[in-house]
């Protein structure tokens, strides 16, 4: 009887299969594992950190002079590096980013005469004058090692190997190099009504990280790619004229030796104030009888910050200076600063900028992670927008939405890349595509929707913008390396398809609460390490509890359309109402759609990606009433690039 019955089904089943197959083939290619990834001591299958993780760290101590009138920079770096790897290594590599801005660097070697440049320009005389380079390891004398520097890269090649899990090398060296005017739209200089504003960033010379997916990451640093570095802490000194005022990452160590005893008082103030208060007005700007103690010749500012990634800071005699407490969720403190020359002072301007520091601080730390540093500084200057740990540079023409926006994106990258390290130079999209989708809800809640919202399927960055970009015939992938990408793609690739991705993640695939569990889990695993994009893909499906898989390949690593269309509705007195819908294109996609019955009755229906699984039709049972109506995507949510077949009347 078993042996007949399993003949039965076998039959029914091959006799069942052959008009399918006739008809259609399975989905199952878009649905299988992006990557064959497995489990290794330092990467777990359920992308968490493995019992064996390690990463390496460097400490830094840092003392830099500003030489105004020739526009230098100069000091003297000194680093203990700790190899927690367990490889020996025989040789360190450094970042020299400021070769970047020589005129024969690759960085400026490989932009295009034609176009616009703007972004890029800024070659100076020269890049990094290295010196007295010397190096020390655990029982060894201090010696000098041969090192080579290749464009924006150094080799300091060791006498003897630096010795694995835990070994510890100290060196040391001066530099010096010209300030670049405009330094690809990451630090530079402004002149202005009472003096030159300095924005300072990759200023010294940092390590390079050595990981255990590449080893050492030394690519060089051309200008659109950003940054990959090891966590460490940080001490650092910069004297500079008598009569500037010095901004930083990280906390103030010496501040009743720079500032005026009014400034001290008004500082302390400003530590517990919700509003804003002004440590230097724009009267007092550029005015050191005002604004300084003593004319002393020159002055040092003195920073330290722990467990960061870079630090970077600005210095000028023409700033505005202003400052509020940031609460945070467990009872801590930190303080929102702003430093702008006056003519851009004022409510309508940057007199709003700390309290829009305050704004988003407060609610990425509420939504997401705690904020960690002890200061946010927003500096307006010559750089458009540009983010380090603590600091953010924004142009000094930013103004209203424009400024909301632009410090609501900077001050986001302290979540990424500063707390979760992933590789910019590699991965824009793990930092500026996650920041652009928190960025979304942040502007959302501030003053109640003050600014309009990038992501809203009606705003005019998605009907302008986005749309066309899915649909042009020039698009690249989420995948594609910053450096490599076609510069009007950048936008697309590294802001908003990354960060609508999200947006379809937790509004529509997964729901708020489980992403916003599994992204919090995902922040939290991260804090202070380095991930990849199959860590947060295995972190988010292991504690979301879904197979993504088919929505990373097709959002992520393609460039796959979504075109959902509505093929016939029938109507049946005995079976009732069904609609046909297919999908005709490489990008499944859960099925949105709004139904008017005879009675003029709506409902709202969502059928998940599984849909698709076997094929590209889908016949859907709307219920006994006759349709009198169907509209797919009816709230313009979904990325559908032919709306013409999204719609359904009944024929009259």
């Amino acid at each position: 009887m078993k042996k007949y019955f399993s003949s039965l089904l076998i039959i029914f089943l091959i006799i069942n299969a052959l008009p399918i197959n006739a008809q259609r083939k399975n989905n199952q290619a878009l649905f299988e594992p992006l990557f064959n990834f497995q489990a290794t001591p330092y990467r777990s299958a359920a992308g968490v950190p493995g019992e064996s993780y390690w990463q390496n760290r460097a400490d830094y101590f840092i003392q830099a002079e500003l030489d105004e009138e020739n526009h230098r920079i100069s000091g003297t770096v000194k680093v203990i590096y700790t190899n927690n790897s367990p490889d020996n290594l025989g040789f360190i590599w450094l970042q020299l980013d400021q070769n970047r801005y020589k005129s024969d660097s690759r960085g400026e070697l490989t932009q295009q005469a034609s176009g616009d440049n703007s972004r890029y320009q800024g070659a100076t005389d020269g890049g990094y004058d290295i010196k007295n380079l010397k190096v020390k390891s655990s029982g060894e004398a201090m010696y000098e090692p041969k090192f080579v520097i290749t464009d924006t890269r150094m080799q300091i090649r060791l006498n003897e190997e630096l010795r694995a899990k835990g070994g510890k090398l100290e060196f040391e060296m001066g530099f010096s190099y010209k300030i670049p005017e405009f330094g690809a739209d990451r630090m530079g200089r402004l002149k202005t009504e009472k003096g030159i504003i300095y924005q300072l960033a990759q200023w010294f010379p940092r390590l390079a990280v050595y990981d255990d997916i590449k080893g050492w990451n030394n690519e060089p640093y051309l200008g659109a790619g950003e940054f990959y570095c090891e966590y460490g802490d940080y001490d650092y000194k910069i004297t500079v004229p008598y009569s500037h005022i010095v901004v930083g990452s990280g906390e103030l160590q010496n501040p009743s030796e720079v500032l005026t005893k009014e400034q001290l008082n008004r500082y302390e103030k400003a530590k517990t104030s919700e509003k804003t208060v002004e440590l230097i007005t724009a009267k007092e700007a550029g005015d050191p009888s005002k604004t300084r103690p003593a004319k002393l010749g020159k002055t040092t500012w003195h920073f330290k910050m722990s467990n960061t990634r870079d630090v970077a800071w600005a210095s000028s005699k023409a700033f505005v200076w202003d400052a509020a407490v940031i609460n945070l969720p467990s009872g801590k403190k930190a303080m929102a600063q702003s430093a702008y020359p006056a003519e851009v002072a004022g409510k309508e301007a940057w007199g709003r900028s700390t309290e829009y520091t305050k704004g988003c601080i407060e609610h990425y730390s509420k939504m997401w992670f705690e904020y960690p540093y002890p200061a946010a500084v927003n500096v307006a200057g010559v750089v458009g927008g540009m983010e380090y740990p603590g600091v953010s540079f924004c142009s000094a023409q930013s103004r209203g939405g424009d400024l909301w926006g632009v410090t609501d994106h900077e001050f986001g990258h302290n979540w990424f890349p500063m707390i979760v390290g992933s590789n910019e130079r590699l991965y824009p999209w793990m930092d500026e595509g996650f920041n652009t989708f928190i960025n979304y809800y942040s502007t959302k809640a501030f003053n109640n929707g003050e600014y309009p919202a990038d992501l809203d399927p009606s705003s005019f960055t998605m009907k302008i913008y986005v749309i066309p970009m899915l649909k042009s015939g020039n698009r690249e992938s989420i995948a594609t390396y910053p450096d490599v990408v076609q510069t009007p793609n950048l936008g697309m690739t590294a802001y908003f398809k990354p960060a609508i991705g999200l947006y379809y993640l937790r509004e529509i695939i997964l729901g708020p609460e489980r992403f916003d569990y599994a992204f919090r889990h995902y922040i939290k695993t991260w804090a202070y390490k380095h991930p990849t994009p199959v860590d947060f893909f295995n972190c988010m499906e292991n504690a979301a509890g879904d197979d993504l898989d088919w929505f990373w390949r097709g959002w992520f690593y393609s460039n796959a359309t979504m075109d959902q269309g509505i093929e016939e509705v029938n109507f049946d007195a005995k079976y009732g109402s069904s609609i046909k819908i297919v999908n005709k294109s490489d990008l499944p996609m859960p099925v949105m759609m709004e139904i008017t019955y005879e009675d003029d009755k709506k409902t709202q229906v969502t059928l998940p990606v599984e849909v698709w699984q076997r094929g590209n039709e889908w016949l859907y049972n709307a219920g006994k009433k006759k349709i009198k109506s169907v509209v797919l995507n009816p709230t313009g949510i979904l990325p559908d690039i032919n709306p013409e077949n999204n719609g359904w009347q009944e024929k009259k």
